[in-house]
């Protein structure tokens, strides 16, 4: 075989596209929100959905879902950047980073026409800089460096909440929220009335908006941290090779999984409240305490869905219901944009303009259905015909060229492969 060819795709470790299975699931629940209505609605702290119902979805959605699935699909990035690049480096030796950079660039290529053309919530275009100016550099740190780097991270918000309580005046947030609250409108206009094109033109905007001075800088900086943060276990989960070691280090998964679960809901209902009770924009003491609760709980409860899956992964019974998510996670990337393409057809006015329509409650059902009887289906019906998915497929070939097409690709974001 060249040495330029993909990877061969018939050995995966099972509970790992599982995992990513249920990061798809979660992430279109977290999405949607996003898919249906502005991303800047309740800048000035008011409800864009006053009924009981939707607001206590809102509420245990951001508790149980917001952030923990996404933190899941990034940690996965890093346990497959890992993994992939030390079996690039057997077969490869030098040549292993460039290749990666290649894969890196591809993907970020894939995230900017996502962002721009169709959502601007992409997080495809984030994975691929983290690659490039944390995960490649990474290979020359130690693990005490790379644990020093995941103390930094938690750190953040700590650090970055008390500057914003010391440098942000109330001049700066009215203008803020006033920024917000006007973009709020073109959305309204662009996704709820207008054509494809015109939502073309918001998206951009809207990606133009967050680079536009200082202040939306510091809040992007903000989510590459978080991610960055999942990457940097992942990583190093990698090199000690968690996956691998399952059987062997179930004790302390059995510990950790209720540490976890406690830390993960503590910190969960203590953000949930901080926020419920200080809705009126700007920076404060006491949102400080609650960002660092979110960041903490963002993690543990992250850690905790994980580790459940993989003990049930190791059980004949669940193995069974569990494979739904995992036929959906041996196509990660286009399950992600396949998610994209049907929201857009249901939400926007050109489609079934269904804008402003559907509340968190009926968001939550509705982000079940797509998954279950939409996803899982399709992606059985495709990988009982083809090795993996179409845009992996695509993502192979731009990467490896003519070498990818024997084998369908290359692994997939978060893809472990084993001899």
């Amino acid at each position: 075989m060249s040495t330029t060819a993909p990877l061969p795709v018939s050995e995966r470790i099972a509970v790992l596209d599982i995992l990513r299975g249920f990061a798809l699931m979660g992430i279109l629940i977290m999405n949607m929100p996003g898919f249906s209505s502005s991303f800047f609605a309740e800048a000035d702290g008011s409800h864009l959905w006053p009924g009981r119902l939707d607001q206590l979805a809102e509420e245990l959605r951001d508790m149980l879902f917001s952030g923990k699935f996404n933190s899941m699909f990034s940690l996965l990035f890093g346990i497959g950047f890992t993994i992939q690049y030390r079996r690039m480096q057997e077969r490869l030796g030098d040549g292993a980073t460039a290749l990666y950079l290649r894969r890196l660039i591809v993907l970020f290529v894939f995230g900017v026409v996502h962002a721009c053309v169709f959502w601007p919530g992409d997080v495809l275009h984030m994975y691929a800089i983290l690659g490039l100016v944390l995960m490649l550099p990474l290979r020359r740190v130690g693990d005490r460096g790379v644990m020093v780097l995941i103390g930094a991270c938690l750190l953040y918000p700590a650090v970055s909440g008390v500057l914003r309580v010391l440098l942000m005046t109330p001049d700066v947030v009215a203008r803020r929220v006033a920024d917000a609250k006007a973009m709020e409108a073109l959305d309204n206009l662009a996704y709820g009335q207008g054509s494809f094109i015109d939502m073309v033109a918001q998206n951009t905007r809207t990606m133009a908006f967050g680079l536009r001075d200082g202040w939306a800088l510091w809040g992007e900086l903000g989510s590459f941290v978080m991610f960055g943060l999942t990457m940097l276990i992942g990583a190093l989960a990698g090199r000690r090779r968690w996956a691998e070691r399952i059987p062997e280090l179930m004790p302390q998964i059995r510990r950790a999984t209720v540490w976890a679960l406690v830390l993960g809901l503590g910190c969960g209902a203590l953000f949930t409240l901080i926020f419920h009770f200080n809705r009126v924009p700007g920076p404060s003491p006491i949102k400080v305490l609650g960002s660092v609760a979110y960041w903490v709980s963002r993690v543990a409860m992250m850690v905790f869905y994980v580790l459940v899956i993989v003990r049930l992964a190791q059980r004949p019974g669940p193995q069974r219901w569990l494979a739904a998510m995992g036929i959906a996670g041996r196509m990660p990337l286009t399950n992600y944009l396949m998610q994209t393409a049907i929201c857009l057809v249901i939400f926007k006015h050109w489609g079934l303009g269904l804008w402003m329509q559907v509340g968190p409650a009926a968001g939550l059902v509705l982000a079940l259905a797509i998954f279950f009887v939409i996803q899982v289906p399709w992606s059985r019906w495709w990988l009982a015909r083809h090795e993996r998915g179409p845009l992996e497929a695509l993502w192979a070939w731009l990467t490896y060229g003519r070498t990818a097409a024997g084998a369908e690709g290359a692994p997939a974001v978060g893809t472990v492969q084993r001899r």
